[in-house]
């Protein structure tokens, strides 16, 4: 089957996990061909540059989410560009555009006198208003071009503010100013943009409309093509999500240097977007627990929740030994240093527990974290390990030399990752906020026991085989590796016990096969589209699922159901009409059915 992969900021434009990931799950897919739509939040280079893609990835259609629009991915004909926008088209747009916003900023349920026929009609009609405004604008975009103009028009501005100063917004959107509205209307200009892509097959070339499942690899914007492919070709749609989209845009917008007002009407608009993408996709796969409740905080049904833990590549680490039971006093923190992971913690923690093992050492493994306070918090963990430390001479490894030392991977100590993992005796994770801990798999894959700090999904990942105390607690910390220090074997059972887990559940095979059965399980559940160039692949090859899999029967069994359905004898010497068992009619409602017995 052909699948659209949806991706934004990632795959094939930019590296990361997210990249490392996509790359993982088509390269494991050979048996089906893929179609890449990436939106890039910077600018992108060639795709086929400097990393190959597979022979079955047949096309990489990108779009940018930054600068101005390109008036190559608009979808209206080369004449069109650059028209003004009809009367008309405006008043549709003014429409749509009303009831979008009007859906996304208006006040919680119970406070509006029409809401109160009840809190889940009040939810369902606001949904419902903002499915009608999302796919009126849709369609105009489809039918007249593109929205960037209408959206950056004062008709948006004007439109705004109406809803914005009405009985029924949102509290933080009555004190809006023009400015704060204009930032609204830009925002939203970049979250649209995939309304107004040439993405949906209305020119020469095969679009969205030609795949038969879109597979999106995050929420937000990246899942709207499938949102809109669905709508218009009834393409089913496969929501992926390793990092909660809505979460992250939570996260970013508290940081950012906006407007209350502001910063409340974004985030509407894209909780609004995720319980819309949720009640669409034909499936959504989580990678945890922790994602899965936010996903049915926002609406997701749970029949439609299947969790999918993210594959990690285990080769790496499969030459480490499993950990030896001996005195070892070494701990390992492995990661990206920022604020969330809490170094600071750690070396508190650190420095309790050399009260009672002065022979222990701390090596903190990893580069800078893409917060922009990154390299700030580095300098000052140094600072403070300096503090905690000052010219540590006995039981150190080198007489003066400061237990905790802070290094990257590369570096003439610590080569390889796996070179990190293989001299801890004990893995610690000390983060506040945590996701899905990368970390703490590649120690269960080097057979390492692990102290971790209860955040995220590390409960969940570790499953009993390390211990967890909680966030923002020195004191438990150092309790915890100090309890594994002292006892060997314990260590190095749950080490065994934690790489026996990783391999069971955390690899890039379990992961492609669950994906592998997905896909053949949401086509055969789809509907059949009509024959054509929509209905078939490019190839002009069918489509799986679109016959009854006995029309396929090969030989002269296929022939013999073709005579049946005519009305013909169905073999040598069967007398006609009669109907061979595998060809038997469904009984009529009512009838008796014989009872079946095995051969």
């Amino acid at each position: 089957m052909r699948i659209g992969l949806l991706t934004e900021g990632g795959y094939p434009y930019a590296s990361g996990e997210s990249h490392a990931w996509c790359d993982r799950l088509v390269r494991g897919l050979t048996g089906h061909d893929f179609e890449v739509y990436a939106l890039s939040a910077r600018p992108c280079r060639d795709a086929r540059g400097g990393h190959r893609l597979p022979e079955h990835v047949r096309r990489v259609h990108g779009a940018p989410l930054w600068g101005d629009f390109p008036a190559a991915h608009l979808r209206v004909a080369e004449e069109r560009r650059g028209r003004t926008p009809g009367r008309r088209a405006r008043r549709r747009f003014t429409e749509h555009f009303g009831a979008l916003v009007a859906a996304f900023a208006a006040a919680p349920a119970g406070g509006p006198p029409a809401d109160r026929e009840g809190p889940d009609n009040a939810l369902t009609s606001k949904a419902d208003r903002f499915a009608s405004g999302l796919y009126g604008l849709a369609e105009l975009a489809r039918e007249h071009g593109g929205l960037p103009a209408l959206l950056h028009s004062e008709d948006a501005v004007r439109t705004l503010e109406v809803v914005c100063h009405g009985p029924r917004a949102l509290p933080a959107a009555h004190g809006a100013q023009v400015n704060d509205l204009l930032a609204v209307a830009e925002q939203l200009e970049l979250a649209l943009r995939p309304l107004s892509l040439d993405w949906y097959g209305d020119g020469s070339t095969p679009g969205l409309d030609a795949v038969d499942l879109c597979h999106a690899t995050s929420g937000g914007a990246a899942a709207l093509p499938g949102l809109l492919a669905k709508s218009f070709f009834g393409t089913p749609l496969l929501v992926t999500e390793y990092g909660v989209r809505l979460r992250e845009h939570y996260l970013a917008r508290a940081a950012a240097p906006i407007s209350a007002p502001v910063r409340a009407l974004l985030a509407a608009f894209q909780g609004a977007l995720a319980a819309e993408t949720y009640a669409q996709a034909a499936l959504i796969t989580p990678g945890n627990t922790h994602a899965r409740r936010w996903q049915e905080r926002c609406g997701a049904d749970r029949a439609r929740l299947r969790t999918v833990y993210p594959g990690m590549d285990a080769a790496p680490f499969a030459a480490v030994a499993d950990a030896p039971a001996d005195d070892s006093r070494t701990l390992v923190w492995v990661g990206a240093i920022e604020p969330a992971k809490d170094l600071v913690a750690l070396l508190h923690a650190f420095a309790e527990l050399r009260r009672t093992e002065p022979a222990a050492t701390l090596r903190i493994v990893g580069g800078l974290g893409r917060d922009p306070q990154a390299p700030g918090y580095l300098a000052h963990c140094r600072a403070l390990a300096a503090q905690l430390f000052p010219d540590e001479a006995a039981d150190a490894r080198t007489v003066g030399e400061n237990p905790v030392s802070f290094e990257e991977i590369g570096g003439p100590d610590v080569p390889a990752l796996a070179d990190a993992y293989a001299s801890a005796a004990v893995v610690v994770l000390s983060s506040v906020v945590e996701g899905f801990p990368r970390s703490l798999v590649e120690a269960m894959f080097c057979g390492r026991a692990t102290v971790s700090t209860d955040a995220g999904a590390v409960c969940e990942v570790i499953g009993g085989t390390g211990l967890v105390v909680p966030p923002r607690n020195p004191r438990a910390l150092a309790e915890a590796c100090r309890a594994l220090l002292g006892d060997p074997d314990r260590r190095a059972r749950l080490g065994a016990a934690a790489r026996a887990r990783a391999l069971e559940l955390f690899t890039v095979e379990q992961n492609i096969a669950a994906f592998r059965g997905i896909y053949l399980e949401l086509m055969s559940h789809a509907p059949a589209r009509p024959a054509g160039r929509r209905g078939r692949h490019a190839q002009g090859l069918p489509r799986p699922f679109d016959r009854p899999a006995e029309s396929h029967v090969p030989g002269r069994w296929a022939a013999t159901g073709a005579a049946h359905r005519s009305g013909a004898a169905t073999g040598p010497g069967a007398p006609a009409g009669r109907t061979p068992s595998w060809a038997a009619p469904e009984p009529e409602r009512g009838a008796e059915v014989p009872a079946m017995s095995e051969p």
